[in-house]
């Protein structure tokens, strides 16, 4: 494969840092995009010094307003190029929906949802251009059913994955790829942030190698919804045949 310009959000931990790793290895060049700068630039130098890439940092917060067309900006002026975007930043928070904070519900749904959109639509115009590129949202098997005592993270997911499908139908006669990943519980830092380690889905917690590698084979294969993990396809493609009300009851029972 040709040698490719990687930008990933969230790079700074998990499988933000293991995408880093999986792209570097196969030779591409990394825009490493978090709010962590000493975590990217610490990740730079070992990716850098190992596989011989050129590895850029950008520090953001991709939750704040015109965070998207202000990283772009900066893309831009370093003269880099987008060629695949892993729009992998985003975080979840476990607890009664009126106990949670609001404001910080507004923000996951800002960095969940609006950034990874607005970036989605800042670098789709350039690769439609060149008839190439590559689009990887991370939504998580949450996207298949409502999650009580995770309302909101949950419906954040699904809204990825509707919109990733949506998104890749519109244009894959270009030649531009796009794909939703759904990984279910991944052992990074994301079940501690969200206060879900405690959690009956985090006792079988899976590997975040084996997630970014579906979800690169994936991408490659311009393949519109990836779930990674077996038993985690089967019970994403059970919750079809599931009544609503079951669905939501399961869901709520794994999470409280």
């Amino acid at each position: 494969m040709t040698k490719s310009s990687v930008l990933i959000t969230g790079a700074s931990a998990g499988l933000g840092a293991e995408f880093a790793r999986g792209y570097a290895a196969r030779g591409d060049d990394l825009i490493l995009v978090a709010r962590r700068a000493d975590r990217l630039d610490e990740l730079a130098k070992e990716l850098s010094a190992k596989h011989n890439i050129r590895a850029e940092v950008i520090a953001a917060d991709l939750a704040a307003a015109d965070a998207a067309g202000a990283l772009m900006a900066e893309v831009v002026k370093r003269g880099l190029r987008v060629d695949i975007l892993i729009n992998n930043a985003g975080f979840g928070a476990r607890g009664d929906f009126t106990d949670l904070d609001l404001a910080m519900q507004g923000r996951m749904i800002d960095l969940n949802c609006r950034t990874l959109v607005a970036l989605c639509h800042e670098v789709l115009p350039g690769m439609i251009a060149r008839g190439s590129g590559g689009i990887l949202n991370i939504a998580s098997t949450a996207a298949f059913q409502p999650g009580p005592w995770m309302a909101v993270y949950y419906a954040t997911k699904a809204f990825v994955l509707s919109f990733s499908e949506g998104l890749h139908e519109e244009v894959k006669a270009t030649g531009v790829r796009v794909a939703a990943l759904c990984p279910g519980a991944t052992r990074t830092e994301f079940g501690e942030v969200a206060d879900m380690t405690s959690s009956t889905l985090f006792k079988f917690a899976g590997d975040p190698g084996q997630v970014v590698r579906d979800g690169m084979r994936a991408l490659d294969g311009n393949r519109a919804v990836k779930v990674s993990g077996l038993a985690n396809a089967l019970l994403a493609g059970s919750i079809r045949f599931t009544p609503r009300f079951l669905a939501r009851k399961i869901a709520g029972s794994l999470q409280h």
